[in-house]
């Protein structure tokens, strides 16, 4: 790698979206924030939807204001980039009639409509033919629900749509007018099938769900096509690689895991947890069945093999509920306030039914202690505490099933993502699992973005090479499991409360 190479990541998540502009140079990677805004459901009578249109203007705000920070440095390229990735998060998508045109506004994946839908599909087909065909986690917020109660709804959008594009493929045809999906993100959709390499259409033909919608799947680290002549002139880009990365934002943030040692896993850490190795090929059997965890697609064709945890979004909601009752506080504010609470005073499932849809968290966390008998949260310390101490728990009896199915041991977990910077949650990880936890970076999303990129244009040689300038660019916190408190007695709390 000589001269200095320039991507542009547009990662989206759940709460925000952002763009990242990285440069890499000399062996190291250097990041710049380009423009980052707020993202998450818009309730449209009673309906939960995602503000795509919204998204796409502020994708092109971000190419425009990376193409000026791109002109203000000495290059031979002048605003040019080497490439630009989109990431999203799983299972939703948008239609297009035979137009190309988008049929209404992309459902957000938290809305009712898939309610009991996961039981109406097992109706149909065996829960366990579908378990071994996909090898994916029932959710039902997973892509094939969500198509499910289309069908049985009658959609009249579903009727007549002839294209399917993930959250993230949408984008990038948008930006290249090429359609195509892409393999990290097809396989949340619970509807690929590992052995086969493609789309189940057996499957989905079971289910009523037409496969004309399904698009043709290209790997992590494809080149879509150049930007829209008209983007590029908008924008003062011209005509830049669009590449796919893993376009699943936890399979780019995986792919830049500094992870050298065998006996470790990783914790991508935000809205939701996702506690995972990476394996060569899929793992499906009846225990992995029983235990419902998830083999979803990674960069170089490998296995996510993963179980998704509901995550920070119980704090992040309950933040959102205070604010809406007029109380604003910082995280580091929350975090502080559990740090002085007591232990184990409540313990929560984090994934219980009661903590999936957005609204008045707190109110729901004191319903799930009423339902389980134990005190509800008289504080937000309190609250906090319960929250992020359950999902410490729920690491553990991860990491523990992980070992199990894997038959490998599992000394060292690498927390990645915005998550690995709540220092109390690292601690109480290490405590509970009694392994040692190596936290950051915390882009590690928009990193592992990048990072493909640049082995898809050549810049790089392979991934362990990218994950090489991930260990020699960005430091690591150290968090050691230290003695006090008896997690032993909570682990059994939590295991049978779950």
């Amino acid at each position: 790698m000589s001269a200095a190479t320039r991507y542009l990541a547009i990662d989206l998540g759940a709460e925000s979206g952002r763009g990242l502009m990285g440069t890499l140079e000399g062996g190291r990677l250097s990041l710049e924030e380009v423009h980052r805004f707020a993202n998450g459901p818009v309730d449209v009578l009673g309906s939960l939807h995602w503000n795509v249109l919204g998204m796409y203007g502020n994708i092109r705000t971000a190419l425009a204001h990376a193409a000026d920070k791109c002109g203000g440095m000495a290059s031979a390229r002048g605003g040019r980039l080497d490439g630009i990735g989109i990431d999203t998060w799983g299972v939703d998508f948008g239609l297009l009639d035979s137009q190309d045109k988008l049929l209404g506004t992309p459902f957000h994946y938290r809305d009712s409509r898939t309610d009991g839908i996961v039981e109406a599909a097992c109706r149909l087909v065996p829960k366990a033919e579908i378990f071994d065909r996909t090898g994916i986690q029932f959710m039902q917020l997973n892509t094939l629900f969500q198509l499910v109660s289309m069908v049985l709804s009658e959609s009249p959008q579903l009727e007549i749509a002839e294209t399917m594009l993930m959250m993230p493929d949408l984008f990038n045809f948008l930006l290249t007018g090429e359609k195509a999906t892409e393999f990290s993100i097809a396989t949340t959709s619970q509807m690929y099938d590992p052995r086969l390499g493609d789309w189940s259409r057996e499957l989905c033909d079971k289910l009523g769900i037409p496969t004309r919608i399904l698009q043709g799947l290209v790997p992590s680290g494809s080149v879509i096509g150049n930007l829209l002549p008209s983007l590029g002139d908008e924008t003062g880009l011209g005509a830049v690689p669009v590449i796919a990365p893993a376009c699943h934002d936890t399979g780019s943030a995986v792919a830049a895991v500094p992870m050298v040692e065998k006996g470790a896993c990783y914790l991508s850490s935000g809205t939701w947890s996702l506690v995972g190795v990476e394996l060569d090929k899929p793992l499906i059997n009846d225990r992995v069945a029983e235990l419902n965890f998830t083999n979803e697609g990674g960069v170089n064709g490998t296995i996510r093999f993963l179980k998704n945890i509901m995550g920070l979004w119980l704090v992040q909601e309950s933040r959102r509920q205070w604010e809406r009752e007029g109380e604003s506080l910082s995280y580091d504010d929350l975090t502080q306030a559990a740090e002085a609470a007591e232990p184990f005073r409540s313990l929560l499932d984090p994934d219980d039914e009661l903590f999936l849809k957005p609204g008045d968290m707190p109110a729901q966390i004191g319903k799930f202690c009423v339902k389980t008998d134990q005190p509800v949260p008289e504080t937000k310390g309190q609250l906090v505490r319960a929250a992020l101490e359950s999902l410490a728990l729920k690491y553990r009896w991860v990491v523990e099933r992980l070992e199990e199915v894997t038959n490998n041991a599992l000394d060292t977990i690498h927390i990645v993502g915005g998550g690995s910077q709540n220092a109390l949650l690292n601690q109480l990880a290490a405590d509970c699992t009694g392994r040692r936890v190596l936290a950051g970076p915390v882009e590690a999303t928009a990193i592992g973005n990048i990072l493909v990129q640049a082995v898809a244009r050549e810049h790089l040689g392979s991934i362990a090479e990218a994950r090489q300038i991930v260990r020699d660019s960005f430091d690591l916190a150290a968090y050691e499991p230290q003695t006090g408190q008896d997690w032993d007695a909570a682990y059994a709390r939590f295991v049978e409360l779950t």
